[in-house]
């Protein structure tokens, strides 16, 4: 919401209050400013000319010489506008004036011609080009008959206002207006609110012998007011009109639906102007829109009805859709004369509903699906009939059509003054507190050890006693309230052994030099099928999705993560090293039940690793920085030892350096390289990822530490080759040997794996180190022997491998 200073003060008296201290109070106060705009933004000494002469520029066809007068003498102007014209009061920046944008104003010569300053449009001066009416386009803008030469034409403009910039919460739409806004700081500074005139002269004719109003659905249409106006004349609005307007960011049309826009601001009430000639008929009719109705709307925008909205209409045809936006059939234009005027209480669900269904927010839809104030439907139609009278010249028939009764106000709130102390720990007395209440218009009745708290409908959000109790601390100060301490037991909080492990995980990925990464939870349905742990064809849709692209849940974390790198690489951000702990999502077999959440932590990597510049090494990504990744994972869980590794075929991966990650053979993870097609595809080179299930990582883990002493006694090392299949896996053959080697077996890694001369085909040579230690005593050279036959006879019987010779 944007509310303009200048426009405040026409409700309550600010003279004494900057737009600062106006900010700081309502912020305090719980309605947060989140910002100062200052239109004129710094610019001086813009002030009002007269137009004395004009003469084609003898050098220039579309250009103009006037004779200004700005007060104290005439200056010459060379002016490019097609509307400039002598006995025009025009705004005009002298020398030495900066406009907006940077522009310093300077004497010059144009074509031959002197210029000594400049006629200005409104563009130029600070108002948003896409806020402009069409007939300011291109224009200079011509003030007020009554403006004096040499005033100061950006008061009269209202460039010198300041606007604030309101960050509504959705239980204030109260504030969605310049009254609520005006109620609110009279409440904080406990100041009268001067209430808008909505007096109008009215003909003999009445209004029910022009229209008459049949609402067929009392359930979506509380109340429906029409007035009908004769005589009016529609032109571009008044300059101070237009400029209001566009400070709260709306674009005039012209004189009688920039009133509506008007009063809705004002009031916070929406109205509707129809062209009474082009309605269609002598009666309003409401009723439930039918499926594959259509209705061309005031945007230009032919739309299809699925069914259930409601219209307005003429008895057949769709006029409007209730509380969102009109229809272009009964427009006001320029050849109007008679206006009917809509001024109406609609289901707020039903406005919600209907917008959604046609993806069609308006001004008015805001503030019709939060909740309106019953009290000023009816006065804000009078509140635009007398602006209508006032500034077109129309002719107000007598009486308001209605159809509907506008709901009482009765709710009535019960509050205890020692409660008010207990919860907000402050001493308040009964006067004080009474005092407040009053401040914020409500009305209040001693019934005892209670008061009996009347709300006006302009404050739903007030429906119970703790409701009261807000309003009485914000009006009181939260700054003021006591500070005290939580009473009760005290305990020292500690992380759980599951968010340690979350914290070191996180903590060891990042020192590996890659960066963390959030991303969206809503994915395709296309993306929502790749890099599945496990496989599963249960997906999740959701009811409303924003796009294709935001359509069901996502099932891994892979897609959008190279999404990410995507994003970086169309940057010339090669390298990159994305990770993400976050959620997927299952659909179970029951569609009534909830989605199944599953933690996973997933990366993504490409480029260059590691970059010695000093000495130029360089490390591109590969399969085993990856897998080393993992293992650091794992081991920093204490999982390390119950880890292994197996090659496996994914969809979407290469076939050749891919691999599936188990904890005590169960699969818990993926990790390898993109598949060639997907990383053309992806546009992207080289690139490596791998996700895991996180629950698994941060399991608890029963195993105790126990820690033993040096030893005492020398180990042996022994060397291994084993020539095997070229197809079996150098995991197969170390778990053979572990297990042959028995309990005295402290360390294997493989060394070496060859390939080639002397190794015959269909073969390969795996070099094993082994460390054997005893703790209790020095093994003997035969000892070893001996375990080493029983490695080479288990490696022949289970896997046909021998030793190298």
């Amino acid at each position: 919401m944007l509310v303009s200073y200048q426009w405040l003060t026409d409700y309550i008296d600010l003279s004494d209050v900057t737009p600062e201290e106006v900010a700081e109070k309502l912020t305090r106060g719980g309605v947060e400013v989140d910002r100062l705009h200052r239109y004129h933004n710094g610019t001086d000494g813009v002030i009002v000319g007269e137009v004395q002469e004009t003469t084609p520029h003898p050098e220039a066809e579309k250009l103009t010489v006037c004779q200004v007068d700005v007060g104290e003498q005439t200056q010459q102007i060379i002016c490019g506008a097609s509307n400039v014209q002598k006995g025009q009061k025009v705004a005009v920046a002298m020398p030495g004036t900066i406009l907006p944008g940077n522009k310093k104003i300077e004497e010059t010569t144009i074509r031959g011609e002197p210029s000594a300053g400049m006629i200005c449009a409104l563009d130029e001066l600070g108002f948003n080009e896409q806020l402009l009416a069409k007939t300011e386009q291109d224009q200079i803008v011509e003030l007020p008959e009554k403006a004096a030469s040499g005033d100061d034409a950006l008061e009269i403009l209202g460039l010198n206002d300041v606007i604030m910039e309101l960050d509504l919460t959705p239980n204030r739409p109260d504030c969605l207006s310049m009254l609520g806004v005006a109620y609110e700081l009279s409440a904080l500074l406990d100041r009268p609110i001067h209430h808008p005139e909505y007096t109008h002269g009215v003909i003999r004719k009445n209004a029910a012998d022009r229209i008459a109003v049949e609402v067929t659905n009392g359930e979506d249409v509380p109340y429906y007011g029409a007035k009908v106006i004769d005589k009016v004349t529609v032109a571009p609005s008044p300059l101070w009109l237009q400029t209001r307007l566009m400070a709260a960011g709306i674009r005039p049309i012209n004189n009688i639906v920039d009133i509506t826009n008007y009063v809705l601001l004002e009031y916070g009430q929406p109205l509707h102007a129809f062209d009474y000639d082009r309605f269609g008929s002598e009666e309003i009719v409401t009723r439930r829109a039918e499926q594959e109705e259509k209705i061309e709307t005031l945007d230009g925008q032919d739309r299809t009805l699925s069914g259930g909205e409601v219209l307005i209409t003429n008895g057949n045809a769709p006029m409007a859709i209730a509380g969102v936006m009109g229809g272009a059939s009964a427009e006001v234009q320029t050849d109007t004369t008679s206006v009917l005027l809509e001024s109406a209480q609609f289901d707020a669900l039903q406005v919600r509903k209907t917008s959604g269904k046609l993806g069609l927010r308006s001004e008015s839809s805001q503030r019709f699906e939060k909740g309106l104030d019953f009290e000023r439907t009816a006065e804000a139609a009078e509140r635009a009939a007398t602006l209508i009278e006032q500034i077109t010249g129309g002719l107000v028939l007598k009486g308001t059509v209605e159809s509907g009764e506008l709901p009482p106000v009765v709710q009535e709130v019960h509050l205890n003054l020692g409660r008010v102390n207990m919860r907000l720990g402050t001493e308040l007395g009964a006067e004080e507190v009474e005092t407040l209440l009053h401040r914020l218009g409500l009305e209040v009745t001693d019934i005892g050890n209670k008061w009996q708290v009347r709300i006006p409908s302009r404050r739903l959000d007030l429906s119970i006693e703790e409701d009261l109790m807000e309003e009485i601390a914000r009006l009181y100060g939260y700054d003021r309230i006591p500070t005290t301490l939580p009473v009760g037991a005290r305990s020292a909080g500690a992380l759980t052994d599951e968010q340690k492990r979350r914290r070191r995980l996180r903590r060891f990925l990042e020192s590996t030099g890659m960066q963390e990464a959030i991303t969206y939870s809503l994915t395709s349905v296309q993306k929502a099928n790749k890099f599945l742990l496990p496989q599963s064809n249960h997906k999740m849709r959701v009811l409303m999705p924003m796009s294709e692209e935001r359509e069901v849940l996502r099932r891994s974390l892979i897609p959008h993560l190279l999404e990410g790198g995507v994003y970086n690489a169309n940057r010339q951000l090669d390298d990159f090293f994305l990770f993400e702990i976050g959620t997927v999502f299952e659909a179970q077999a029951d569609e009534n039940k909830q989605p199944a959440e599953h933690e996973h932590v997933a990366g993504v990597l490409s480029g260059q690793w590691y970059n010695h510049a000093w000495n130029g090494e360089e490390i591109e990504v590969d399969f085993y920085v990856v897998k080393g990744m993992v293992e650091g994972m794992l081991k920093q869980a204490g999982k390390e030892k119950n880890v292994s590794f197996r090659a496996r075929k994914r969809e979407g991966m290469h076939p050749g350096r891919s691999a599936e990650v188990l904890i005590d053979g169960e699969t818990v993870g993926f990790l390898g390289q993109l598949h060639p097609l997907e990383q053309e595809a992806y546009g992207l080179s080289a690139t490596y990822l791998f996700e895991l299930n996180a629950k698994v990582i941060f399991a608890a883990d029963n195993e105790e530490f126990r820690y033993q002493p040096l030893p005492r006694f020398p180990a042996i090392r022994r060397d291994l080759a084993v020539v095997a299949d070229a197809n079996i896996a150098a995991a197969e053959v170390e778990a053979v040997i572990a297990e042959a080697s028995g309990e005295w077996l402290e360390d294997i890694h493989l060394f070496d794996v060859y390939q080639g001369d002397n190794i015959e085909a269909g073969k390969k040579s795996l070099a094993y180190s082994l460390l054997y230690l005893n703790r209790e005593r020095t093994l003997k050279d035969e000892e070893i022997a001996e375990i080493h036959d029983e490695i080479v006879a288990s490696l022949r019987s289970r896997l046909g491998a021998s030793l190298r010779e």
